[in-house]
């Protein structure tokens, strides 16, 4: 728990409402297609300034250095980009599970781009802190955007869209799904057509490029999407393992998380219209 003393921020996760891999580069890395879209289940943040320049993670993860944090690593990169001498003291309150396609992690640091540079008063804009984004992660750069996105490239490239207000149940099986695994794998579809004009309705039916792949390889995964599939049709979010379905009401999942077996984890979300940090500054 973050100490009760100390200012908190809070870290949205995401879901990727469609998936798509247009094709893969030289590099390695792929080009998606993606809508984004923020939820109400947030890790929090907690932040103090220092003034020596030392940038201390109090609640380290269990087999992660810190400096490989991405939190950490988003305070370095802060601290390079900007020439800011300042420090600062992180503890991370985790809700968000991990390696559940949730984007816990990516949030987590971009939470800390953004306070920090409120905090350490460095004056970078949204662009400038996207591309600090980049270096840490594709999905940072959509929660420094925080809205509701359809991405491009590696993640970088957004553009705000409209999506219809929604509810999803999520499930989230007890597995932790590695993304650069799935991207290795020789099955992964990548030569999906790219989208000429990005359009909600346009892209139905939405789907996951990486779903097949991810319920192959992880038999958890796919057990939970053959539990929901009585419900509707769940979809994987990012590389998994998290699935979800959409509903029109709150009362609709509720109503459908009591049907469900008491061994299936589920977390009822609805979308968030911006990263709820951008209060704090209103």
């Amino acid at each position: 728990m973050l100490p009760s003393h100390i200012p908190r921020y809070p870290a949205p996760a995401k879901l990727n409402l469609d998936l798509r891999i247009t094709g893969r580069r030289s590099n390695g890395y792929h080009d998606l297609e993606s809508i984004f879209t923020l939820i109400d289940w947030c890790d929090y943040i907690g932040i103090a300034v220092r003034e020596d320049g030392c940038i201390a993670l109090h609640t380290p993860t269990q087999g992660v250095a810190s400096e490989d944090d991405l939190t950490v690593r988003a305070a370095r990169t802060l601290q390079s980009l900007s020439g800011c001498l300042k420090g600062a003291d992180i503890w991370i309150e985790k809700h968000i599970p991990m390696g559940g396609g949730l984007g816990g992690g990516s949030s987590d640091a971009a939470t800390v781009l953004l306070a920090l540079n409120r905090l350490w008063q460095c004056g970078l804009n949204t662009e400038q802190l996207i591309q600090a984004g980049v270096q840490l992660g594709a999905d940072v750069p959509f929660f420094l955007f925080g809205r509701t996105a359809f991405a491009r490239g590696v993640g970088e490239i957004l553009q705000a869209i409209d999506v219809p207000k929604q509810y999803y149940l999520i499930a989230c099986p007890d597995v932790h799904v590695c993304t650069a695994d799935v991207f290795r794998h020789p099955d992964l579809r990548r030569n999906s057509p790219p989208c000429t004009q990005p359009d909600y309705q346009a892209l139905q039916p939405l789907r996951n490029d990486m779903q097949p792949v991810v319920e192959r390889e992880y038999p958890q995964v796919a057990q939970a999407i053959s539990c929901l599939k009585k419900y509707g049709s769940p979809q994987l979010t990012g590389s998994g393992a998290c699935v979800f379905l959409t509903f029109d009401t709150r009362e609709q999942v509720r109503a459908v998380q009591k049907q469900l077996p008491a061994d299936v984890k589920t977390y009822c979300a609805s979308a968030l219209p911006e990263h709820p940090i951008f209060k704090l500054y209103k």
